[in-house]
């Protein structure tokens, strides 16, 4: 076991240097858990807060957000 340990290591390793050399680099996201029992209902319920908001409040920070995004290419 120790042996595959140390094969997997070695191989992860070259493939982060290769990756490396490439140009790129690594960035670990934590990101929401869709498979979590509860997503579902945390969507539904911020969705709820949302649409009871003020009219259109929503559309102008999202309108405003979206403006931000000129020129990421």
């Amino acid at each position: 076991m120790r042996a595959k340990r140390k094969t997997v290591q070695k191989s992860v390793q070259a493939y982060r240097q290769r990756m490396q050399r490439y140009g790129f680099r690594q960035v670990n996201l934590w990101v929401p858990d869709t498979r979590a029992p509860d997503f579902v209902k945390e969507c539904r319920r911020q969705s709820r807060l949302a649409s009871a908001g003020p009219e259109g409040e929503i559309d102008e920070l999202l309108l405003g957000v979206a403006g931000t995004v000129d020129g990421w290419t």
